[in-house]
């Protein structure tokens, strides 16, 4: 039985494999998302002060490692010509599944690190996010990279995406499971919860690692067999002079000359801000728009819904993707945003089934967009392989650095967003006791009945009004966006040529 597995394992298609890394990561990011503000604020009683400076420190850590990470990983890649012998695709993919081997289990392990009181809280949460955000990112850019390395057209990849996103929303389950367990007063049973999901994201790393490692070894290897097959039929190359290796500056100056690298970032910084703000509030404007409209059961299954629904609506984006284009399906996406976003301001907030839907859909569909850009960053990929004309694309470098522009809106949104409710309506999440009793059945305070309308208030225009300022400043970055169409479809056929002319020529013998 054992061995029948193993079997099946291993005849499994790479893209299955390739996918189901993101259930790994799921299973605890997820987790990760939902809790750790919770936790902190909550059952730690870190101050506001030592959250800030935390945040803060977290905002230039987290932007800065993805570049740092990915040049340190992909440096070797950016000369026109290396010094030395040449890396071939098996070569690259192997570096990038090393990479995930050692990472994946580190990240589980930071993971834990969370859910157990071992330090003063506020340096406990600083230690915490950035040890948690390094593995995350180290296994994040080698996962992105891979998506550019193993396909090229648009069709390999959207099949690449499609199992990234089922995989996504079986992980999402962990978000059900966890309010089983989830107690403020006894974390016991949350802490053995959370043991567990690591548990399963190690060994899901190592085994599904280890078997693309094994595939991509054999590639390799046939790929040196050969080389060695052509030096003994006395085939040699042509000399062809060598380029000193390019340094940091000159990426950055040659990214400063790639206008659509400098639109995309623009549009993502947006809406990586818009994602992590609807992470970060969804739970407050379900409190203060339905909590004495719907159900806690009812609460808790949006809530559930909201993180799963944006990876199996996933799966019908990119259907229309293949048809469409991505261009053209993110653009559609935009102009949903602002449109629902309009109604729900003109119905008001007192619609309350148009209000659930709203909410729900709103992180639907935002979520459902973010998953679409990694196609997006894998056409710059291959624009800048041939813009620059480099001996191999730097995947994890240029999704390094698109981070280093966009990661910032993940710090910003609980910032601005907590700002703004606090300069509107006065609320205060660091409160001990805020509002103590708005949903609760004891008798409301003077003070708190007096200030719940107003925060009422302010949590609706801050939910309308979010989005349709990010969406209005998207559609005007993403009409700027000229990679779409006849030109991406160009640039990869150079892509492909540049890639055929780097392989040896076995029928020439």
């Amino acid at each position: 039985m054992g061995l029948r597995l193993l079997a099946c394992l291993f005849h499994l298609p790479t893209a299955v494999i390739y996918g189901s890394l993101s259930l790994f990561v799921s299973i605890l990011h997820n987790v990760f998302l939902l809790y750790y503000v919770d936790t902190f604020v909550s059952v730690y009683k870190i101050d506001k002060l030592s959250f800030w400076i935390g945040e803060t420190v977290f905002l230039i850590w987290n932007s800065l490692n993805d570049p740092l990470f990915g040049w340190l990983s992909d440096r070797v890649f950016l000369s026109t010509q290396q010094p030395g012998a040449e890396i071939s695709s098996p070569e690259v993919v192997l570096k990038r599944l090393r990479a995930l081997s050692h990472n994946g289990p580190l990240f589980a392990i930071s993971f834990l690190a969370f859910w157990v009181a071992w330090a003063h809280p506020g340096l406990q949460f600083l230690l915490c996010l950035c040890m948690y955000d390094s593995f995350l990112t180290m296994v994040d850019l080698h996962h992105n990279a891979l998506l550019a390395d193993l396909a090229v057209s648009a069709k390999d990849r959207t099949s690449l995406n499609f199992y990234c996103s089922l995989f996504s929303a079986i992980g999402s389950l962990s978000v059900f499971m966890s309010y089983a367990v989830w107690n403020k007063e006894d974390f016991f049973s949350f802490r053995i919860f959370c043991v567990m999901l690591a548990l399963c994201s190690i060994v899901g790393f190592t085994l599904s690692t280890q078997l693309l490692r094994q595939r991509f070894e054999a590639d390799g290897k046939a790929k040196w067999d050969q080389e060695s097959t052509l030096k003994e039929l006395y085939i040699e190359k042509l000399s062809v002079p060598q380029e000193k290796r390019i340094t940091l500056a000159e990426y950055l100056q040659q990214l400063s000359r790639h206008h659509n690298f400098l639109w995309f970032v623009c549009m993502n910084l947006v809406q990586v801000f818009h994602c992590h703000f609807n992470s970060n509030f969804f739970p407050l404007f379900l409190e203060h728009l339905l909590s004495d409209q719907i159900s806690v059961s009812t609460g808790s299954f949006l809530l559930g819904v909201s993180y799963i629904a944006p990876h199996l609506n996933n799966l019908y984006f990119l259907s229309l993707c293949r048809r469409c284009g991505v261009y053209a399906v993110v653009r559609g996406l935009f102009f949903l945003k602002l449109a629902l976003s309009v109604v729900m301001l003109l119905a008001g907030p007192d619609q309350v089934y148009l209000l659930c839907i709203f909410i729900a859909s709103n992180r639907v569909f935002t979520e459902g967009t973010c998953k679409l850009l990694n196609l997006v960053v894998t056409d710059l990929v291959d624009e800048d392989l041939v813009l620059n004309r480099r001996k191999q694309a730097a995947s994890a470098l240029l999704f390094g650095m698109v981070a280093l522009v966009t990661k910032p809106g993940q710090t910003f949104a609980p910032l601005i967003g907590t700002w703004l409710l606090c300069a509107y309506t006065g609320y205060d999440i660091f409160q001990r006791n805020p509002l103590s009793n708005v949903v609760s059945a004891q008798p409301k305070l003077e003070s708190a009945a007096a200030l719940e309308p107003t925060l009422r208030q302010g949590c609706f225009y801050l939910l309308v009004f979010v989005p349709i300022t990010c969406a209005v400043l998207q559609l005007l970055s993403w009409s700027q966006f000229s990679l779409h169409g006849k030109r991406l479809q160009m640039v990869k056929a150079q892509r492909q040529s540049l890639t055929q002319g780097q392989a040896p020529e076995v029928k020439m013998i």
